[in-house]
């Protein structure tokens, strides 16, 4: 083998095992967090809503995605993004929606300052709305709340960060971008 076809066969592997992730939105790739599994007690046919963070040229993207057995169901309306410093960053819906096997999913802009912000305060909390028409056996329609945990259940002894650390995940695409 020639040190060019080892050098690209090394590089090829690199970027393989550390690739960085991505989101698609309107047919643009974009870099992105890793996807965070936000535990949604309230909502019964799941219990994950399925988080990712993105960098776009005009701010960013939440992608927002939860299992569903009606694919006319949708996430509309306003997007409520609670933060740990007690504040939030409200997302009005630009009708960004698709679905993606048995997932509903609805992307929401940010704008450079709320990016900013999500650099520095993590999120604790991401309040949503599934639209439809539901019936006996269907998936559930109405507010839902997101929150920012790995796991339904923890011991008092456990070691382990209990949340997902969103903040430094954005600083680091800005790192990398």
């Amino acid at each position: 083998m020639s040190k060019k076809s080892i050098a690209f066969f090394f590089c090829f592997i690199t970027s393989l095992l550390f690739g960085q992730e991505s989101m698609t939105v309107q047919s643009k790739s974009y870099p992105a967090a890793p996807s965070w599994n936000f535990m949604c007690d309230n909502y019964i046919l799941s219990g994950v809503a399925t988080i990712q963070i993105a960098i776009s040229d005009k701010g960013g993207y939440l992608k927002i995605a939860v299992a569903t057995n009606n694919p006319a169901f949708a996430i509309t309306g306003n997007l409520y993004v609670d933060l740990k410093d007690f504040t939030a960053i409200i997302c009005t819906d630009k009708g960004l929606r698709t679905t993606e096997g048995n997932q509903i999913v609805s992307y929401y802009a940010f704008s450079p300052a709320e990016m900013s912000r999500l650099q520095k305060v993590d999120i604790e909390s991401i309040r949503f709305f599934i639209k439809g028409k539901s019936t006996s056996f269907s998936s559930q329609t109405g507010y839902f709340t997101a929150i920012n945990k790995k796991k339904f259940f923890r011991t008092t002894y456990d070691s382990n960060i209990k949340y997902y650390e969103t903040a430094t995940a954005v600083k680091d695409l800005f790192v990398k971008k």
